[in-house]
């Protein structure tokens, strides 16, 4: 049984605040938007190519026909890497953001149009937002003010 006073579901909805308090204040702390940015730039770069691929995974042979081909899973991989680095390791900012500009206008030539257009705006976006981010400098956290 359960108090009158509060309702059976109000402990899984302050689960789901504190979490998103949690996330909230995770998310502040690292360029997240960049991140968001570069990885879902990576994934349509990644994608193209595969419909003309060659997979077979029960002979264990992934043959890419052309260079593009390969060259489009190579770009779209890293973009990937550089968005989770982004999450998980802000300090290298600096190096990711200018990393992924490169990726992406190098994805033009290399990987069907930067993806059609849908890996090169988001890679060059989040890019640029991991350059010109900053972090904050209370980690995030509002500190009361204590009056004299």
């Amino acid at each position: 049984m359960w108090n009158r006073t509060t309702a059976p579901w109000s402990q899984p909805r302050e689960a789901i605040a504190t979490a998103r308090r949690e996330f909230r204040v995770w998310r502040g702390t690292r360029p997240f938007w960049a991140g968001l940015l570069t990885f879902s730039g990576g994934l349509p770069i990644l994608y193209f190519p595969f419909p003309y691929a060659h997979l077979n995974l029960g002979g264990l042979g992934l043959a890419l026909s052309t260079t593009a081909g390969a060259g489009s899973l190579l770009i779209g991989c890293l973009l990937i890497t550089l968005g989770v680095t982004l999450w998980l390791q802000q300090q290298v900012r600096i190096f990711a953001g200018v990393t992924a500009i490169l990726l992406a206008l190098l994805s033009v030539p290399v990987a069907n149009f930067g993806g059609f257009f849908l890996g090169l705006l988001p890679g060059l976006i989040g890019g640029s937002l991991a350059c010109a981010w900053a972090p904050p400098d209370n980690g995030g956290l509002v500190e009361p003010e204590i009056p004299e």
